[in-house]
C-alpha cells in the first residue's frame, strides 16, 4: 500500500514537472509569447501616443490601430523567429520596439514644437532642422517620455525570461498558416476604412482617401496611428499619388453674367472643350468658381507705391504702444483685422510666404516653396503689379540656406530678388545670430527710393531678426533683454521682446525714409506675420498675450494695411494670409481673375468670414471645427446642421486639393501659355476682320467710281 502511494506521488510529481516545463517554455521562447509581447508593446505605445495627443481613445480608430498593431507584430515576430540565434531574435524585437517608440516620441515633439507632424515629404528641411535641434529637444514635455514605458517593459521581460528551450520557427504547413492570417488581418484592416459605422460623418477627408494619400497628417495619425501614418507617408513619398476625382456642375462653367468685372472666357472654353486629361479637372474647377465683383473699395489706392512686410515670428504681443510705438501706430491708424491668423504648416515661413504671394494653399506635408521652386505663377502678386507698369522686387536679410527664394521669387514675377549678400548685410556662420532688420530696412529703402525711374514700385520684404532661438544668447535677443526682464518677463520672453523692438525700430526707420523722400502719403504699407513665435512654449506665450491659446488661438497674428491718408478702421472678419492677393489687387485696381485664388477679397460684400488652418480645421464667429478629431465647438447659440458642416468641409477640402494639384502640375504655367495663344488668336482675328473690311471698302469704292464714270 505504501509503495503504491509512493508510485502515485511520483507520477503526480512527474506530471507537475512536465506541466511546469510547458508553462515555463511558453513564457520563455515560443513564437506566440514573442508575438503577444510585441503586440502589447506597440499597441500600448499607440494608446499612450493618442492619450498624450488628446485624441479620443474610445473611438473606432482605436480598434483599427489595434488590428494594425497585431498585423505589424505578427510580421516582425515571424521575421525575428526565423533566426537560429536567440540573441539575434531578441535584438530584432527590441530594436523594432525601440524604433517604433522613438518615432512616435519624435512625432510628439515635432507637433509640439513645429505645429506639424514630420514627414518624408519635408526631408529637404532636415538639414536646416539640425540648426535648432537643441531648442527642439529642450521643448519636449516630461509626459512625452512616458512613450518609452512599453519599450522598457520589453527589455525587462527579455532579461527576466531568458532561460533555455529556445524554439526556432520551422517552415512547415503549420508555419505557413501564418501567411493567410496576415492576409486576413490585412483584409479586415482595409475593410475598417470603408465600413460605414467606422466612419465619422464630419471628417473632412474619408479614411480610404487618407489611406491612399495621408496628405492631412493630423487626421491620418488620429485614424491610423503614428506608425501606419509613417509607412503611408513613406509610400506616397516614393510613389506620389494623383487625386483628380472631382466633378463639377456644367452650368457653373458658364461665364458669369451678373457681375461687372470682366474675366477671360478662355477658362470656360478650356473647361468645356479641352481634351487634355492632365489639366481637365483643374480647368473645370477654376472655371466653376465665382467672380468677385467690384466694390466701394476698388481702386482706392490705385497708382500708389506698395510695400508688403512679412514679419518673422510676430504675434499680438507686437500691439503695444509702450514697447513698440511704430508698429502700434500703424495698427491703430490703419486698417487692422482683429481675427487674423497665420496657420502654420510644414516649412512655416516658406510655405506661408508662398501662399501670401500666390493666394493658393501650399501642400501641407511638403516644403512647397523648395520642391516646386521652378513653377511659374502669372497670377502671383508681383506679376499683377508688373502688368500695371510697377517696378517690383523682393528682399530678405538672410542667405538661401532655408528657402530657394532666388529661384521662386523671380518665377512669381519679382523683378529682382535681393538676399543678405546682395544687400551687403553680414550674416553669421552659425544658427541663432540673425542680422538686424534696422540695417535691412536702411539698405532696402535706399534701393527702393533711388531706382532712377518715375514708375510706382511694389516691394516685398521678409524680416528675420525676431526668429528663434529665444533660449540662448544673441546680439539682438540680449540688446533690450534686461529692460524687459526688469518688467517681470522670463528670460526667453525678454529675448523675444528685445528682437521685436529691433523690428519696431526698423519700421520707424522705414517711415522716416518714406517721409523724407516725400513718398509716405503715396505708399501703402501692408504688414502680416509668417507665423507666431513657435520657439516659445505656450506658457511663455501666455506671458505676452491676453487671449486663450487653445483652438488654434495661439496662431492669431496681426494684419495691417496702412496709408497715412486713410481713415482708421477695425475689421472683425476671420481671415489669414490666403486672402492677401485678391484683397490688395482690388484695392489697387489690378487686372486679376478672382477665380484663380483660394482666397477672396476681404472687403467684398460677398466675403464669408472664415479662417482655414493647415489641416483643414476652420473657425469663424460661430464655431471652431477641429479636423483632427472631426468635432465642432460652438461659441454662440447659432449651430450648423450636419449637412452644412459637410458642405463647408467639402469646399475647404476642394480648395486645398485643387491648390495642391495646380502646384504639382505647374498648372499656371500651362494656363499662361493658353492665354497667350488665345490672345494671339484674337489679335489675328481682329487683323483678319480689319483686312476684310478694308478689302470690302476698297471694292465698294471701286464699284462706286466705275458707276460714276
Amino acid at each position: 500500500m505504501k509503495r503504491k502511494l509512493e508510485t502515485n506521488n511520483e507520477e503526480i510529481n512527474k506530471i507537475e514537472i512536465e506541466e511546469n516545463k510547458k508553462d515555463k517554455s511558453f513564457w520563455q521562447d515560443k513564437f506566440i509569447f514573442n508575438f503577444l509581447l510585441i503586440t502589447i508593446a506597440i499597441f500600448s505605445s499607440e494608446l499612450l501616443f493618442k492619450a498624450i495627443s488628446n485624441y479620443d481613445l474610445l473611438d473606432y480608430s482605436t480598434l483599427r490601430i489595434f488590428i494594425s498593431s497585431i498585423l505589424l507584430s505578427l510580421i516582425i515576430t515571424f521575421i525575428s523567429s526565423i533566426t537560429k540565434r536567440r540573441w539575434l531574435r531578441n535584438t530584432i524585437n527590441i530594436l523594432f520596439t525601440f524604433i517604433y517608440t522613438f518615432y512616435l516620441w519624435l512625432q510628439l515633439g515635432f507637433l509640439n514644437y513645429l505645429g506639424v507632424y514630420m514627414s518624408f515629404n519635408t526631408s529637404s528641411q532636415f538639414g536646416a532642422v539640425k540648426d535648432y535641434i537643441f531648442d527642439y529637444l529642450s521643448s519636449f514635455k516630461l509626459s512625452y517620455y512616458l512613450m518609452y514605458l512599453p519599450f522598457i517593459f520589453v527589455i525587462v521581460f527579455y532579461i527576466l525570461i531568458r532561460k533555455k528551450n529556445y524554439q526556432k520557427i520551422k517552415f512547415n504547413l503549420k508555419t505557413l498558416f501564418i501567411i493567410p492570417i496576415i492576409l486576413l488581418l490585412g483584409f479586415t484592416y482595409y475593410e475598417t476604412l470603408t465600413l460605414k459605422f467606422m466612419q465619422n460623418e464630419l471628417q473632412i477627408k474619408s479614411n480610404i482617401k487618407l489611406f491612399k494619400n495621408p496628405d492631412v497628417p493630423t487626421i491620418a495619425v488620429n485614424q491610423f496611428g503614428g506608425a501606419v501614418f509613417g509607412i503611408l507617408d513613406l509610400k506616397t513619398f516614393l510613389f506620389p499619388v494623383n487625386e483628380d476625382t472631382h466633378t463639377f456642375n456644367a452650368s457653373a462653367l458658364e461665364e458669369p453674367s451678373n457681375v461687372s468685372r470682366e474675366v477671360s472666357p478662355l477658362l470656360s472654353e478650356l473647361a468645356s472643350t479641352s481634351d487634355d486629361k492632365k489639366y481637365d479637372t483643374l480647368n473645370k474647377y477654376f472655371a466653376s468658381q465665382s467672380v468677385t465683383d467690384y466694390n466701394s473699395y476698388t481702386g482706392m489706392f490705385e497708382g500708389k507705391n506698395v510695400v508688403v512686410i512679412l514679419m518673422e515670428s510676430v504675434n499680438e504681443a507686437f500691439i503695444n504702444e509702450e514697447y513698440f510705438p511704430n508698429f502700434t501706430k500703424l495698427y491703430n491708424e490703419g486698417w487692422s483685422w482683429t481675427n487674423n491668423y497665420s496657420p502654420r504648416n510644414s516649412c512655416a515661413t516658406g510655405n506661408n510666404e508662398f501662399s501670401a504671394m500666390t493666394g493658393l494653399y501650399s501642400i501641407y506635408n511638403t516644403c512647397t516653396t523648395n520642391v516646386y521652386k521652378n513653377n511659374s505663377y502669372f497670377e502671383a502678386i508681383f506679376n499683377l503689379f508688373n502688368e500695371k507698369g510697377y517696378v517690383t522686387n523682393s528682399m530678405h536679410d538672410f542667405v538661401e540656406w532655408y528657402y530657394a527664394r532666388g529661384v521662386s521669387h523671380p518665377n512669381m514675377g519679382s523683378g529682382k530678388y535681393y538676399n543678405a549678400r546682395d544687400l551687403d548685410i553680414e550674416t553669421a556662420s552659425y544658427y541663432g545670430e540673425w542680422p538686424s532688420d534696422v540695417e535691412f530696412f536702411d539698405k532696402a529703402f535706399d534701393i527702393i527710393l533711388n531706382d532712377g525711374t518715375d514708375a510706382p514700385w511694389m516691394t516685398w520684404l521678409t524680416t528675420v531678426t525676431s526668429h528663434q532661438p529665444y533660449s540662448s544668447s544673441s546680439t539682438y535677443g540680449d540688446l533690450y533683454m534686461n529692460d524687459f526682464k526688469a518688467l517681470g518677463y522670463s528670460t526667453a520672453v525678454s529675448r523675444y521682446l528685445s528682437k521685436l523692438k529691433v523690428l519696431d525700430e526698423a519700421i520707424g526707420l522705414m517711415l522716416d525714409k518714406l517721409e523724407a523722400a516725400g513718398e509716405l502719403d503715396n505708399t501703402v504699407i501692408v504688414m502680416l506675420a509668417d507665423h507666431y513665435p513657435y520657439g516659445l512654449s505656450k506658457s511663455y506665450v501666455s506671458e505676452i498675450v491676453t487671449h486663450e491659446l487653445s483652438d488654434y488661438e495661439i496662431e492669431r497674428t496681426p494684419f495691417v494695411i496702412y496709408n497715412s491718408e486713410m481713415t482708421p478702421q477695425k475689421f472683425s472678419d476671420y481671415t489669414s494670409y490666403i486672402n492677401l492677393v485678391p484683397t490688395l489687387a482690388n484695392l489697387m485696381n489690378l487686372d486679376y481673375d478672382p477665380r484663380l485664388y483660394a482666397g477672396n477679397d476681404l472687403l467684398s460684400e460677398d466675403y464669408e468670414s472664415l479662417v482655414v488652418f493647415a489641416d483643414g480645421s476652420w473657425k469663424n464667429e460661430i464655431a471652431y471645427y477641429n479636423a483632427s478629431t472631426s468635432k465642432i465647438k460652438y461659441y454662440t447659440n447659432v449651430t450648423y446642421t450636419i449637412e452644412e458642416i459637410q458642405a463647408i468641409n467639402e469646399e475647404i477640402n476642394l480648395k486645398i486639393s485643387m491648390s495642391s494639384q495646380a502646384i504639382k502640375k505647374n498648372y499656371f504655367a500651362y494656363l499662361e501659355e493658353k492665354i497667350k495663344e488665345y490672345e494671339e488668336s484674337i489679335k489675328e482675328e481682329v487683323i483678319m476682320e480689319t483686312h476684310e473690311l478694308e478689302t470690302a471698302s476698297n471694292i465698294e469704292n471701286t464699284d462706286t467710281l466705275n458707276t460714276t464714270e
